[in-house]
């Protein structure tokens, strides 16, 4: 009964007309938040030292007038995204079979405790909190590290980090997003899948390098190596042409903030 009872509830989100127009506007906030990580990791790229993450960003908004207004209306529909994707988890079954069910409600999942986790951290940057990413992270990493197994334990979040930038680039590679969106034809088609190319790749690399500083941290055992995504980016101003690679990245990461604006017209809801 009390399957059921959730199904239809989840059945009700998505039929009920308000829940798809938050849920396009969760896809607008989420580019707008990506389009201020773009921007603020080519600043880094020339000597910014503002945090290139989603705590940047979300700090930023806060200092612009009625920020808190934007703040406010992010977390909103980014929570309400999230609320779409739960139902759409739980609805998985009229679309998949077999293994696919539980393929597909993972990633409905996923990305919904990563849209409300976002949708919370904006709103606690309204009400006036001033969070620090890396510092949270090494905070963690130290916490995780005093634990027997510790070090393991980091290292499969930094594989499961890596994977997922991994994905993000093949489904780039192989436009994926097709599938969770209908593409008008004509140049503004051309556009959107050529942005939505670029997005991904960057994307999956700006993933796939905060992985391997988690990777790295973990195996060295000195927590304070971790971080959030501004440490990777900072890790990739240290290779060779560092600084052209991030300018890509964060060019590559505004081109998917505008993608996800365009998906917030043209996704399958």
């Amino acid at each position: 009964m009390a399957e059921h009872g959730v199904h239809d509830a989840a059945s009700a989100v998505e039929r009920h007309p308000a829940a798809r127009v938050l849920a396009r506007g969760g896809y607008v906030a989420n580019g707008f938040v990506h389009l201020l990580i773009g921007s603020l990791i080519v600043a880094v790229a020339f000597g910014g030292e503002r945090d290139a993450d989603q705590t940047g960003a979300f700090r930023a908004v806060a200092e612009l007038p009625l920020g808190f207004v934007a703040l406010w209306a992010a977390a909103a529909l980014l929570a309400a995204l999230g609320v779409w994707h739960l139902a759409e988890g739980m609805l998985a079954s009229r679309r998949r079979r077999g293994a696919a069910v539980w393929a597909l409600r993972v990633s409905e999942w996923g990305q919904a405790v990563v849209f409300l986790f976002f949708g919370g951290l904006s709103a606690a940057v309204a009400l006036g909190a001033r969070p620090q990413a890396d510092e949270a992270a090494r905070d963690a990493s130290r916490g995780i590290l005093a634990l027997p197994g510790g070090v393991f334990a980091i290292v499969l979040v930094g594989v499961g980090v890596a994977i997922a930038g991994v994905v993000f680039v093949v489904m780039g590679v192989r436009r994926s997003f097709h599938t969770k969106m209908t593409i008008p034809d004509g140049a503004v088609g051309r556009a959107v899948e050529g942005l939505g190319i670029l997005g991904f790749i960057a994307k999956g690399i700006a993933l796939g390098s905060l992985g391997g500083v988690l990777i790295v941290a973990a195996v060295r055992s000195r927590a304070e190596e971790a971080g959030s995504l501004d440490a990777a980016i900072r890790a990739l101003l240290d290779l060779t042409f560092g600084p052209e690679i991030v300018i890509v990245v964060g060019a590559g990461l505004i081109a998917y903030g505008v993608f996800t604006v365009f998906r917030a017209r043209y996704a399958d809801l």
